[in-house]
């Protein structure tokens, strides 16, 4: 009985931690996972001289939300669109938790052989994208930022999907 007692009280405090610690964890890998591909995007623009552009994915053509994954693509004419008879896809990204939310303005985000933001992301005053995992509101929340001249960093506060 004296043990049951304890395990139920352990069990107490453990669960919500463990539910933090898994929501802190899953927003790590799946920031990181963005950040990555925005990484790798600007890193095959320069060394291809050609524009990258990550969009998110719906079928065979870019999408509005985020969170169902995303692809990048050596985007030939530079429209910002994939184009399956010229664009060539160079990572597919698999859709992320569905219980998670992604925040961004952009419907695509591009860079040039120079590594800098171009199409319609260049012309945009905020290139964030805030993962919330479960909630809108989520204290876990991480955010990714790229400058205007392709430099992409990670940070997290008080951040909101909302």
């Amino acid at each position: 009985m004296v043990t049951l007692a304890i395990a139920t009280i352990l069990l107490v405090i453990a669960v919500p931690s463990f539910t933090d610690f898994y929501e802190n964890s899953r927003s790590e890998a799946a920031s990181s996972n963005i950040q990555q591909s925005l990484f790798m995007a600007r890193s095959h623009a320069i060394s291809y001289g050609a524009t990258v552009t990550v969009c998110p994915r719906s079928g065979s053509t870019c999408g509005t939300d985020w969170i169902d994954g995303f692809d990048v693509f050596i985007d030939v004419n530079g429209n910002g669109s994939y184009d399956s008879a010229t664009d060539q896809v160079i990572r597919k990204i698999d859709a992320f938790n569905s219980a998670d939310f992604i925040k961004t303005s952009l419907k695509s985000i591009s860079f040039s052989s120079e590594g800098m933001v171009s199409g319609t992301a260049a012309s945009t005053s905020s290139r964030q994208f805030i993962y919330c995992p479960s909630s809108k509101t989520s204290s876990n929340s991480k955010a990714i930022e790229v400058s205007i001249t392709g430099k992409i960093r990670q940070f997290s506060g008080s951040l909101s999907c909302g």
